[in-house]
């Protein structure tokens, strides 16, 4: 695979579907084939077989909002770095989101952007790890932005245009996106971790409040504490306990 720069800017080239099956598929493609560039992004006005967490279905109403993939190097991390890419990917989110609507903006762990109880943008990040080195990741990026009727099975989504009322232009947004994640790239390249891992947890959703979270069949109550480097979020009950991504639902 060709060496590619991670001083590269986020965002350039940026390649604009007007529909495809999955941005962060075509972004692989990509990888596999050797073209990777780092920084590139790839936005699509339509994706039909949009991914979200976990195996489910990222649904979006063509032309509406942001689908947005970006390519990075990630040669120079280390592979037990993957939850602080996470971190930063998601720092970047609420940055561009927060840069719109100054109050109530969290991140909800592990990486979705939330505003008061309702969910505004969702994160994916495939990673290409060859031996003990991690050498490519490619960051899914969903922001709901002009979108106001969702389907029925989603009970508690947001968009930018519910929240301000006023209409935008999805893929100059995506270009602002690639800048604040451009910043938080290179932040997570050159400062202590310890800087990305405070950060993300000064705007982590409920922290230090009492929450509701599912495991298994067990319902339980807990007070959010906040997550670690390795991505487990940390919370007290009558003892600490540590939880790792996908391990616990949210009862929201």
């Amino acid at each position: 695979m060709p060496v590619s720069s991670t001083n590269n800017i986020i965002g350039n080239p940026l390649i604009e579907f007007n529909s495809v099956a999955s941005t962060n598929n075509y972004a692989m493609q990509l990888v596999h084939k050797g073209l990777a560039q780092h920084g590139a992004a790839i936005f699509a006005h339509e994706q039909t077989a949009g991914k979200g967490q976990r195996g489910r279905q990222w649904h979006s109403q063509a032309g509406e909002n942001i689908i947005l993939s970006v390519i990075l190097n990630t040669s120079e991390l280390q592979v037990s770095s993957q939850f602080l890419l996470s971190m930063a990917t998601a720092l970047a989110v609420y940055d561009f989101f927060n840069s719109y609507v100054i109050d109530e903006t969290a991140v909800k762990w592990p990486n979705d952007l939330y505003w008061r109880d309702r969910k505004a943008g969702g994160i994916l990040i495939e990673s290409i790890v060859t031996g003990k080195e991690w050498q490519w990741a490619v960051v899914g990026i969903g922001i709901n932005v002009n979108q106001v009727m969702f389907n029925e099975d989603v009970t508690n989504a947001v968009s930018l245009k519910q929240i301000t009322g006023k209409h935008y232009k999805p893929i100059e947004l995506a270009k602002e996106v690639c800048n604040f994640l451009h910043t938080q790239y290179q932040r997570l390249l050159n400062e202590s971790s310890k800087s990305i891992i405070t950060a993300y947890n000064d705007v982590l959703y409920k922290k230090g409040q009492v929450v509701t979270l599912k495991k298994n069949s067990a319902v339980f109550n807990c007070t959010v504490k906040g997550v670690n480097a390795f991505g487990q979020l940390i919370t007290e009950s009558a003892t600490e306990q540590l939880f790792n991504v996908g391990e616990v639902q949210w009862v929201i």
